[in-house]
């Protein structure tokens, strides 16, 4: 699994409708998204996407804060899995070990 780290957006400029200027998402460690100027993102729809290294700082935040930002993602995928069409769960990767731990069963 990446190493997940807490990033603060600056700019959304061509991704307004997936990022949100001035908030802190949770950025996954990607060294060939790295090599090209590219950070691998939860954007607005939970789901992973690579942006602009420019558009995000790195900033050390308190341990409370980054747990609870890095915690908010994990309700998130749950809440998304809750909500599948027709009942039934669809959780792959990264939200996988949540439904677990919220009682759901994770599809493979």
């Amino acid at each position: 699994m990446a190493r997940k780290h807490v990033v603060f957006c600056n700019a959304n400029d061509g991704f307004e409708a997936s990022l949100e200027r001035l908030k802190f998402y949770v950025a996954l460690e990607d060294a060939q998204a790295a090599a090209h100027g590219q950070i691998r993102v939860i954007d607005e729809s939970g789901e992973d996407y690579l942006y602009p290294a420019s558009y995000f700082a790195n900033f050390p935040i308190p341990q409370s804060v980054r747990k609870s930002v890095l915690g908010s993602v994990a309700a998130k995928s749950v809440k998304r899995a809750r909500a599948s069409p027709k009942g039934r769960l669809v959780v792959r990767g990264k939200g996988a070990g949540s439904a677990r731990r919220a009682g759901l069963k994770a599809s493979a």
